[in-house]
């Protein structure tokens, strides 16, 4: 009899009986293509200064890509909302249409800028987990953010000062607070932030952009040299970050960060209930699902990946892909070879 009864849960698709555990298990590879895609195509406009181009050939690119994957995809962290970007908006269905039935996050390019000046750690995040497990807070634009790897997992509070955090990580990671680096974006806003994390003691990377890349590098500490990262970045960066430390074992405390009074009645007006205001996030809450994939490609050279490097009719990627259920991280280098034109240009097309 076929489907045999012991494969579980199936999916019918195309006369053909496939287990939906396959699926899931292929889609974290899958990802990588996508992000490769993505990749590939901003890297051509690496240093030269124009990030909307960069940015708008890796959404090409991104969308064209991901239309292959086996899922019934809605897009919940995007390029924004649906009158605001023509591809990747926010409710945007994306995937051939086959179960499973997921919620994305995307990033095309995390680093415009750092594209447009040819500058380190630019690189293209996607995330995918079961539908409904992701969280987006209507129209706040930042989120405070503080995170770090598994070892320090667990003693981390956003709400206590920079300075407590600190001897707390340290603890935890049997070391002086002068041996810890502090990850944090350069911004005017975060003056005091820098004051007192160097009246702690400890040293600190500023970086102009890039804040998952920079989370990112934080989970990774061990192979990194990168302890914590703290301050306001990007709420819908927020999202992807905390898919990867998921799927890495890292810790991420989030805060809304409303700009204006005027912010937080669009926010509460647009849906948000009001006690989110002032909730503390987890990664937990922000993904509230125990199967996470993430993949995430190198544009520009990094810490966490190497950028896109062009041969002679190809170009080799590097790339690194997780999954939470089964704590599996892969890391790929691939080499793409192509005849007759290169792909992912004009929206995939050869």
């Amino acid at each position: 009899m076929w489907p045999p009864s012991e494969c579980g849960a199936e999916i019918f698709a195309w006369r053909v009986w496939v287990p939906e555990a396959i699926l899931q298990r292929n889609l974290a590879l899958e990802l990588v293509r996508v992000t490769e895609a993505a990749a590939i195509a901003a890297s051509r406009w690496m240093g030269r200064g124009d990030k909307e181009a960069a940015d708008q050939a890796a959404v090409d690119a991104m969308r064209f890509a991901l239309s292959s994957i086996d899922m019934d995809g809605t897009v919940i962290i995007g390029e924004g909302e649906k009158d605001e970007a023509p591809m990747l908006y926010i409710g945007e269905k994306i995937g051939n249409g086959l179960p499973p039935k997921t919620d994305v996050a995307v990033d095309p390019i995390d680093g415009t800028r750092l594209t447009s000046l040819g500058l380190p750690n630019a690189i293209s995040v996607v995330a995918v987990s079961e539908a409904g497990s992701m969280y987006f807070p209507p129209k706040i634009v930042y989120m405070d953010k503080i995170a770090v790897g598994r070892e320090a997992a667990g003693v981390i509070d956003i709400e206590a000062p920079p300075g407590e955090n600190l001897r707390r990580i340290a603890r935890a990671q049997a070391c002086e607070i002068k041996d810890l680096t502090v990850v944090i974006l350069d911004r005017p806003r975060h003056e005091d932030l820098i004051r007192q994390v160097r009246e702690a003691g400890a040293r600190i990377k500023l970086i102009p952009d890039g804040d998952v890349a920079g989370a990112i590098t934080c989970f990774m500490h061990s192979r990194t040299g990168l302890d914590v990262m703290m301050g306001v970045g990007g709420a819908p960066e927020a999202v992807l970050a905390a898919a990867a430390a998921k799927c890495l074992g890292g810790q991420m405390e989030c805060k809304l960060w409303p700009r204006s009074e005027q912010e937080k009645r669009d926010a509460v007006e647009a849906g948000l209930p009001e006690a989110d205001l002032k909730r503390v996030f987890t990664s937990d809450d922000l993904i509230r699902s125990n199967d996470v994939f993430f993949a995430a490609t190198g544009v520009t050279d990094g810490e966490l990946v190497k950028g896109v490097h062009f041969f002679g009719n190809g170009a080799t990627t590097n790339s690194i892909v997780m999954r939470s259920r089964t704590k599996t991280v892969r890391r790929i280098e691939a080499e793409h070879h192509w005849e007759g034109g290169e792909p992912y240009r004009n929206g995939g097309q050869t």
